[in-house]
């Protein structure tokens, strides 16, 4: 783990213990690599959360800093609340070099985290 700066650590003093833990797992996916979020659920202890997880994504405080736009579907699928946030997260993971097909991140072992 890191340090993370006062103000990123301020912007999470109002989350729940969960919700923090979600964003600090997000935090730690590399630039390059994806996850879904089911894996975070996983990751943090709470297998059977991975709805609670996209909550916790969907109150993000910091996009792109801490990067939501890497968690996608178990089926690759990139999600948002708009069409042009779809799109937005879709140029991120294309800059970032992710094979994407049309909504979906073609996911394999070596680009999941």
């Amino acid at each position: 783990m890191f340090d993370l700066p006062e103000d990123i650590l301020r912007k999470l003093s109002g989350k729940t213990e969960f919700e923090r833990s979600v964003l600090m797992a997000v935090l730690e996916i590399p630039s390059g690599k994806v996850s879904t979020y089911k894996r975070i659920a996983k990751r943090i202890g709470r297998p059977r959360a991975f709805r609670a997880v996209g909550n916790a994504l969907h109150k993000n405080p910091l996009p792109p800093i801490i990067p939501c736009h890497r968690v996608v579907r178990s089926n690759g699928l990139i999600v948002g609340e708009t069409e042009e946030e779809v799109e937005f997260r879709k140029k991120l993971l294309i800059e970032e070099g992710l094979p994407v097909e049309g909504r979906r991140v073609k996911l394999s072992e070596e680009i999941l985290y």
